[in-house]
């Protein structure tokens, strides 16, 4: 087996790490803005409740003008009819006045019914700016850890690149190229393990000679996969030879 092998086996984990480490640091920002449009829908629902509430209140205030002009109607036409001469006029004054009393009287109730519009709005906006409370108490909590958690997988992210710099270092250069290079093609997996007879990385066989000198103490050759082009390890142990037991009849000096 290379005596490199080792070396790139760790590599090969410590990248996988990072690439884990980096991973999860990209989606950070995403959980945030999640959290933030969380937040600014429930400000959105208020401005929404506000915003209805402000109609209703209009409204209402709309329909209480428009009940006392009629109810101002009705007492002008009355102030009239005691000057009238004619019994026509005087039909037609109370006529008039019967009209903006029953048009005012209609008003009134659509204020009542306002009032009770207005009511329920009320309470849903009581609820709605409860709902912003919390929203704004859990995001700001979320965010809170969303930080703590990236400053954690920086800080394991750099650790590991310092540790993947100084392995590294122990490898041989156009060894590291190698590994470089696959890492571009299979990223987080330039190696195949041989197991068996196969390429664990891609399921092609591996030929027989090539597993027996992976497991050999004495051949230092790399390996690559005929199919995927991953450097090929074993983790079988590497057989020894053991020593023949003296016969019998062997004298001692």
């Amino acid at each position: 087996m290379h005596p490199a092998i080792p070396h790139l086996l760790e590599l090969q984990r410590l990248d996988q790490a990072i690439a884990v480490f980096t991973e999860h640091m990209n989606a950070m920002p995403k959980r945030a803005r999640d959290a933030d449009s969380q937040l600014n829908g429930a400000r959105t629902a208020v401005a929404s409740a506000k915003e209805s509430l402000t109609q209703a209140l209009g409204l209402r205030k709309k329909l209480e003008l428009d009940a006392a002009q009629w109810k101002e109607r009705a007492k002008k036409y009355r102030d009239q009819s005691s000057s009238v001469k004619t019994n026509e006029a005087y039909k037609a004054l109370q006529h008039e006045i019967a009209g903006a009393e029953a048009a005012a009287s209609s008003i009134e109730d659509q204020v009542l019914e306002q009032m009770m519009a207005i009511d329920e709005l009320e309470q849903h906006l009581r609820h709605v700016e409860a709902d912003l409370k919390e929203a704004e108490t859990a995001v700001a909590a979320e965010k809170k850890q969303i930080e703590a958690q990236y400053h954690d997988e920086k800080k394991k992210k750099a650790d590991a690149t310092a540790e993947r710099d100084a392995i590294a270092k122990k490898v041989p250069e156009e060894v590291l190229d190698l590994y470089t290079r696959i890492s571009k093609k299979h990223p987080g997996s330039p190696m195949g393990e041989a197991r068996g007879d196969q390429c664990r990385a891609c399921g092609l066989r591996v030929l027989p000679h090539i597993l027996q000198l992976l497991t050999s103490d004495t051949d230092e050759d790399l390996f690559r996969c005929e199919s995927c082009g991953r450097i090929l390890y074993s983790l079988e142990p590497i057989p020894h030879a053991t020593p023949k037991p003296a016969s019998d009849g062997a004298v001692g000096s």
